[in-house]
């Protein structure tokens, strides 16, 4: 059982993602054995990367000082601050590389029901990791920015802040035990937003597939107590778009605020593996916060299906899929402007117009979903859509209570 401010991590399903991104037409059906082997495979793959770093950003860092040893004597007199600001970049290497090491150290113990044991020879002779491997720890080093340091707290303050308004409105404590209501993010990443919905009291369980994200919440939320205490370079890897050499190696701290503060009554989960494998079970859930989650899918009408063609759909699309399954949208933001994992000091810089929504499933639809609509039933609650859409409002429907299995309100139950 998870106790306040610690995740205890279960391991549900198999996460066998290769790296690279990869399109099949068909599904590849593996048995048992071949399942574990590719999950044990791709565990030591990610193990890896963290590992590899040094090699890898030391090897730009050498290209750099190549290139900048390529120009005439005469040039290089005129960038006097190039050669001192790369050993600065490689010393933040050096560093960031320890910080890896720590995250990655006794991983193999960090699920309470599954266990890799020693990696492999044949993945020892595999080679160094792919570059998406790479690309994918260097994003992650930048989610302890957005997640867990002052510097992410603007970016927190559009992403995370409106969900939890949102969750507060809908189930306010003085009309409810939110200690019963029962909160599921997936996508959790570094844990902050299903952290923050736990510290106000209502019962919040974390689901992440990505190894990357998974060693590295376990370590701040498990492993990291004092304020600021450690320290990340996350914009190194950014050799362009810098204002001042000074901008590339500037750390931030983290974590930003006690992760083991937690009051001793909260109820606060993560746990590992594919959504569609772990959650199974019809009306478990009050609550399903997702923040820059639903658009990851392949198909977000059945999410993260292994190996399935990319459908890239709009929001419009996605909009009437979820009206057909019998929800009914109460909030609708359009264009609300936020940021994601931003060097705010950088001169290429991104911003996503987002919407924001809330959909609420009532009791009458989610049973007749469970129990399987007819076409009928589906061209009738269109047609309702439709004219409540005309009439300019939608009456809110009572909310479905949503009872949830006890073993994944701890992560202390395999399914």
């Amino acid at each position: 059982e998870a106790v306040a401010g610690t995740a205890t991590v279960t391991r549900r399903g198999h996460d066998h993602h290769h790296g690279e991104p990869r399109v099949h037409k068909e599904k590849v059906k593996y048995s048992p054995e071949e399942e574990a082997k590719l999950e044990r495979q791709h565990f030591w793959r990610v193990i890896d990367a963290f590992r590899y770093y040094r090699t890898h950003v030391q090897e730009q860092v050498k290209r750099a000082e190549r290139q900048y040893h390529g120009l005439t004597p005469r040039h290089q007199r005129l960038l006097p601050s190039v050669l001192p600001n790369l050993t600065l970049v490689g010393q933040c290497v050096d560093h960031n590389q320890d910080v890896l090491h720590a995250i990655v150290h006794n991983c193999v113990h960090m699920f309470e029901n599954m266990e890799y044991g020693e990696e492999e020879d044949d993945l020892k002779k595999a080679g160094p990791p792919s570059t998406f491997d790479m690309d994918k720890l260097k994003s992650t080093i930048k989610q302890f920015v957005r997640d867990w340091s002052d510097v992410g707290q603007a970016e927190r303050d559009t992403c995370y802040l409106p969900i939890i308004q949102q969750i507060q409105e809908l189930f306010p404590s003085d009309q409810y035990d939110v200690s019963k209501l029962s909160v599921l993010v997936p996508g959790a990443g570094l844990g902050r937003l299903a952290w923050e919905i736990a510290r106000l009291g209502y019962m919040c369980q974390g689901n992440e597939w990505s190894f990357f994200m998974l060693f590295s919440s376990n370590f701040v939320l498990n492993r990291c107590e004092k304020v600021n205490s450690l320290t990340l370079y996350p914009w190194i890897h950014q050799f362009s778009n810098n204002k001042r050499s000074c901008d590339q190696t500037r750390s931030i701290g983290f974590p930003d605020i006690d992760p083991q503060s937690l009051p001793t009554t909260s109820d606060f989960s993560m746990v590992a593996g594919d959504f569609l494998e772990v959650y199974t079970e019809p009306d478990s859930w009050d609550c399903v916060a997702t923040c820059f989650f639903i658009d990851t899918a392949h198909n977000v009408l059945d999410y993260n299906m292994a190996h399935e063609v990319s459908i890239e759909l709009s929001y419009e699309d996605i909009r009437s899929a979820i009206i057909k399954y019998g929800f009914h949208i109460e909030v609708e933001k359009e264009s609300v402007q936020t940021t994601y994992t931003e060097n705010d000091r950088s001169m290429l810089r991104h911003v996503y117009d987002c919407i924001f929504f809330v959909a609420r499933k009532p009791v009458e639809a989610a049973c007749s979903y469970t129990n399987g609509a007819t076409a009928g039933q589906e061209e009738e609650e269109e047609e309702e859509e439709e004219e409540e859409e005309d009439d300019g409002a939608c009456i809110s429907p009572p909310c479905a209570k949503s009872p949830r299995r006890e073993g994944d309100s701890r992560g202390g139950s395999p399914t």
